[in-house]
Formats: structure tokens, C-alpha cells, sequence
């Protein structure tokens, strides 16, 4: 193919496979670049949960089918609270996403994107340069090896991560919040598991923990600690993990398991926020917003932003207005879309990611949910980010929330809920209120 494209994305993993399969299903010509040579090559740190907001773009691009015939597994979850376990009534007919290993999940989307008329896949390519015309990025240019390499397109994607090589190279604004815990996670096999391969999820003030129900009988244990707890870690990795992880409420019988991993993980995972769209690119998914894992919503957030921006640009790239006032509008339009989508998410993710305590509004709600099986479905939704926070605590829903505790929310907050300036409320009931 020549070196002349609708669309250059970099990075093939989750979002950069997604939307090059999106834009070609349109009729646009995608190079699609991944610097890492090996096909099977695989993202290693990740929840390996993809929530039921991103079931549609799943659907539109056939992976769901794909993943269903690979075992993964249609995902719900109970999270157990202080308060008692939260067990939102499964309905296996409802809404869902996936529960699948990213050694399984990156392959599959390569394949889909390499098997799509319209869609070139170049591995081994390395991008280093932006090419940039009249202060508008039209293309890129890097090696292959020691081969060098330059693309021109109407529009450059960056796919590539919370580091993004050309959200750097575009000089992308970029906002960096510190995240209070640290995460180390394990693969078993052989692990007892919940009925209906439920998901269990620990709030245990400030660490959490995850166990996760995978595809081909394996499990993944995750301990999402307080970073006050790093020594401990760091001295003893297996014995402090393992002790974790035998302490959880209910706890999963790891020593009548297999482990069939390392202890994986890391110690520094900020939360990276960019704008995310400039003259000629655009970024989607982890590029463009690395939220925290512990909320498990990078993949169908990856999987989302490149359908917004599928949607909002491809007539722009591909139709008769393709003049770049058409482009800059559209990803104008992107942008406004992926903050009003994501960004109440973000700053109550964010603002747990501190490792603090449950703050007012947090208690209320979780303590209803353990106590009432509708509110219990409500949280879930809310969690698989099938809501908006709005919708989350609407007025109608607050009441209910006080009938089931048997009290209700201070003046301060619900002041603050109904759009009130509050002077000197605390901190820790303004940040649980997205504003």
C-alpha cells in the first residue's frame, strides 16, 4: 500500500485495533502501526475487565463473538463492604461486558484488524516524529529496525498508552494526579469459584482487592494496597501478598490452588488526564485519560473513545468535506464528547484513588446497596459505567437510599447535590460530589 492514508493510528492494542476497525468498516484506509514486532505481544499490567458500557462497540466490531467462542467471561460482580456484601440479582440476559486475560484479548484484536479490508497493519514500526505542516500534524515518521519509515494522513491517532508518544510529540496538555495505592496481582488455576463466575470486589478502607474469573479456568487476585503499607510489600513480596490475600472477608483458598504466575505489579500508577484532541490528532484511551485500575474501566473506555471518535470524525476524513476546518470541528466535537462522557467518572475515581476513608456520600450509598437488592442493581449499573453520576444520585434515588438506611444525607451534602454553593462543607464531602 502507499504511504498516504485516511487515518495513521499508533498502537494496536485495545483502542488503536478498535478504531481501525471502526474507520475501515466505514470505507477509510488506516495504517495501523505497533512498535512491538510480535503479534502476540500483550499489555501486562490490567484489570482484565472490560464493563458493559463498551458491549455496543463490542458488538459493532464482532469481538463479542469472538470472545465468547475463546471462553471469556460474560462479567458481573459482589462487592463486599463493610456493610456486608453487595449482590446486585444477576440476570444472565442483561447487560455485560467480558472478563478476559490481555494475553488473549491483544491477539484477537490484532487478527480482527489485520483480517479487515481497509485496515494495514504494521508491526515493528516505531514512531519518533510528527510530521507538521501550517502548526497541523499530517502525518508521522520513524524506523523499523534500521529501516526508516513516514506516513501522511488527514488525521494521526495516538493509541499508544498513558506515555503516548504522540500525545509527547504533540505537546498535549496533560494534568497528572498522584495515586494512593499500589497494585500486585497473581494468575491461579484450579480456584473454587462463585456461582455464575461472579467477579468479587473488596472495599476495605483504604485497600481494596479483586478476584477475577477469567477464561481457561484461570483466576487473577489482585491486592489494591494503601501506599502506607509499601514497606511491608517491598520486604516481603510473596509472604505480604499471600497473607493479604488469605485475609479477605470469605477469602479465596489460594493454598488449594495453583499459581501459576509471578507476583506482577507496580508501585506508581498516576492517573494521567490530557486533552484529547489538537490540530490534525487525536488521542483515545489510555492516551488520552489513564484513570485508575482498581475502577476497571480502561478498556471499555479505550473501546468508547475510539467509537466517539470514529463517529464524530469519519465523514471528515473520508467525505466530501474533508477541508481541515471540517476535522478541526469534528475534533472539537470529540473532545467535548470523551469529558462530558468521562470526566464526572474521573474526578470521583480520581478522588478515591487518594486512599482515603469513605467519605458521606460514599457510606450512604454503599451502605444501601448491601441493605436493598434494588439499590444493590443500581450500583453495579453505576459501576459498569451504564449511568451517568447524575443519574447515580438523582433526587428520586437519594430518597430511596434513605428509606433503606433509615436516615438521610446532611444539609451540607444534599445542598451540594442540588447544585448549591456550600461554604466550608469539608473536603471530604466536596470531593465525592462531581461537579
Amino acid at each position: 500500500m502507499s504511504n498516504t492514508y485516511d487515518v495513521i493510528i499508533n498502537g494496536a492494542s485495545v483502542g488503536g485495533c478498535t478504531a481501525a476497525l471502526l474507520y475501515a468498516q466505514q470505507g477509510a484506509r488506516v495504517a495501523l502501526l505497533e512498535r512491538r514486532s510480535d503479534l502476540n505481544a500483550h499489555k501486562v499490567l490490567c484489570t482484565h475487565y472490560i464493563q458493559a458500557s463498551a458491549y455496543p462497540v463490542m458488538a459493532a466490531t464482532g469481538l463479542d463473538k469472538v470472545l465468547e467462542q475463546t471462553g471469556a467471561i460474560p462479567n458481573t460482580a459482589h462487592y463486599w463492604t463493610r456493610w456486608g456484601w453487595i449482590r446486585p440479582p444477576h440476570d444472565p440476559a442483561g447487560a455485560h461486558g467480558y472478563s478476559v486475560r490481555r494475553e488473549t484479548l491483544d491477539p484477537l484484536l490484532r487478527n480482527l484488524a489485520a483480517e479487515t479490508e481497509g485496515v494495514d497493519l504494521k508491526p515493528g514500526h516505531t514512531v519518533n516524529e510528527l510530521l507538521v505542516e501550517g502548526g497541523r500534524v499530517v502525518g508521522v515518521a520513524g524506523a523499523t529496525g534500521e529501516e526508516a519509515f513516514s506516513l501522511r494522513a488527514r488525521l494521526v491517532v495516538g493509541a499508544d498508552g498513558k506515555d503516548s508518544t504522540v500525545a509527547r510529540l504533540a505537546g498535549a496538555r496533560t494534568e497528572t494526579t498522584e495515586n494512593g495505592r499500589f497494585s500486585y496481582f497473581a494468575y491461579f488455576k484450579g480456584l473454587a469459584r462463585q456461582a455464575g463466575d461472579t467477579a468479587r470486589v473488596y472495599y476495605l478502607e483504604p485497600d481494596n482487592a479483586y478476584v477475577m474469573p477469567m477464561e481457561d479456568d484461570v483466576t487473577v487476585i489482585a491486592a489494591v494496597v494503601s501506599k502506607a503499607r509499601l514497606d511491608e510489600f517491598k520486604n516481603d513480596l510473596d509472604g505480604a501478598y499471600s497473607n493479604f490475600v488469605r485475609s479477605l472477608p470469605e477469602a479465596p483458598d489460594i493454598d488449594n490452588a495453583e499459581r501459576i504466575s509471578k507476583i506482577i505489579g507496580t508501585v506508581n500508577y498516576p492517573l494521567i488526564s490530557r486533552d484529547p484532541a489538537g490540530s490534525g490528532y487525536a488521542l483515545i484511551g489510555d492516551a488520552a485519560l489513564t484513570s485508575d485500575p482498581l475502577a476497571a474501566v480502561g478498556c471499555a473506555w479505550a473501546m468508547q473513545s475510539a467509537q466517539w471518535l470514529v463517529s464524530e470524525s469519519i465523514s471528515a476524513v473520508t467525505g466530501a468535506d474533508t477541508a481541515s476546518g471540517a476535522l478541526d470541528a469534528a475534533l472539537a466535537r470529540y473532545g467535548a464528547r470523551h469529558a462530558e462522557e468521562t470526566g464526572p467518572h474521573h474526578h470521583l475515581i480520581a478522588d478515591y484513588a487518594a486512599a482515603r476513608p469513605f467519605n458521606e456520600i460514599e457510606e450512604f450509598s454503599f451502605s444501601a446497596a448491601a441493605r436493598d437488592a434494588r439499590m444493590a442493581a443500581h450500583f453495579h449499573t453505576f459501576g459498569s459505567r451504564l449511568m451517568t453520576v447524575e443519574e447515580f444520585l438523582s433526587p428520586e434515588i437519594v430518597m430511596q437510599m434513605e428509606k433503606v438506611n433509615g436516615h438521610g444525607l446532611s444539609d451540607a451534602v444534599l445542598r451540594q447535590l442540588a447544585g448549591e454553593d456550600v461554604a466550608d462543607s469539608g473536603d471530604e464531602v466536596s470531593e465525592g460530589v462531581a461537579r
